[in-house]
């Protein structure tokens, strides 16, 4: 499995403007239409070559239809006790001096589902009398602050996947997953549904009863039915996909011996057809570059 941090990172990446439109919507109503996306470098240079990574995760930078700009900046926490404000507020400093024009707006989301017994530290304040030498907030998230239950008819794509980090009570667990898979079905296209799916499992930690549960459930509903079908025929032909990787990689070891990663990564990533037409390419091939590269 991925990092639990990139999973998180490719969700961003995949949905940056329904990010921004649930967590910042009235920054849409004052700077009017948003024209453009970028996804700026994750991590500002070192002042020296001893220093620590700063591992923190996502700019990005908003152009609105009235010229002005918002530099967004998320981080995203699992475990609290990592988190540093001092850290946070060192990168945003760096984004400001690289983009003095934005405005930036430091967001902190927070993905554990517990209730927490202490806060993490919000601001930091430096005065002296009536002089404010440093005042520095960021907007923080926490998922378990969000009801699952209030996002059941939302059409925003991004919050019907993180549904299963909500809060919610044990006994709406699986309608909770279910309301996840039914959403994400009818908002996405079935490519970006099928790479989410395997999200929402990890983060929902569905056992393989419950998957069984959760397809009858889908199955018996007319408005679910067809999503039920769906995920059926994905399972099948993910099944049938692993029987020929898994073929084709013992022949390919069998004949040239261990495979390098270069070819266990193309492996991995083919696609049924696509192994179908390697094994039809391997007794004759006089290397593994040969196979591959068709």
């Amino acid at each position: 499995m991925q990092s639990h941090d990139h999973n998180f990172k490719n969700l961003f990446l995949d949905f940056p403007s329904e990010a921004l439109t649930w967590l910042l919507p009235e920054v849409l109503r004052e700077y009017g239409e948003l024209r453009h996306i970028e996804f700026v470098r994750q991590e500002p240079g070192k002042r020296k070559l001893t220093d620590r990574g700063l591992e923190l995760d996502m700019p990005i930078l908003f152009t609105f239809d009235a010229g002005q700009i918002l530099l967004w900046l998320v981080e995203f926490q699992e475990d609290k006790r990592k988190f540093s404000i001092y850290r946070l507020l060192r990168y945003v400093t760096d984004l400001m001096e690289r983009y003095p024009l934005a405005t930036v707006i430091p967001t902190v989301l927070f993905t554990e589902r517990r209730r927490w017994k202490k806060d993490v530290s919000r601001q930091l304040l430096s005065r002296f009398g009536e002089r404010v030498f440093l005042h520095f907030e960021f907007q923080l998230i926490r998922l378990f602050d969000y009801q699952a239950r209030d996002y059941y008819n939302t059409a925003n794509p991004l919050l019907k996947i993180l549904l299963p980090k909500m809060d919610f009570k044990e006994e709406d667990r699986l309608e909770v997953i279910r309301q996840a898979y039914k959403g994400l079905y009818e908002l996405v296209a079935p490519m970006v549904f099928d790479k989410y799916l395997d999200f929402i499992d990890i983060y929902a930690g569905i056992a393989e009863d419950e998957k069984e549960t959760i397809y009858c459930d889908l199955r018996e509903h007319k408005e679910t039915a067809m999503l039920a079908q769906y995920i059926k025929s994905k399972g099948f032909e993910e099944g049938m996909r692993q029987g020929r990787h898994g073929l084709l990689e013992r022949i390919l070891v069998s004949r040239f011996g261990i495979l390098p990663d270069w070819a266990r990564r193309k492996l991995d990533s083919a696609s049924p057809e696509q192994l179908e037409q390697w094994a039809d390419c391997v007794l004759k091939a006089e290397s593994i570059r040969d196979i591959l590269s068709e």
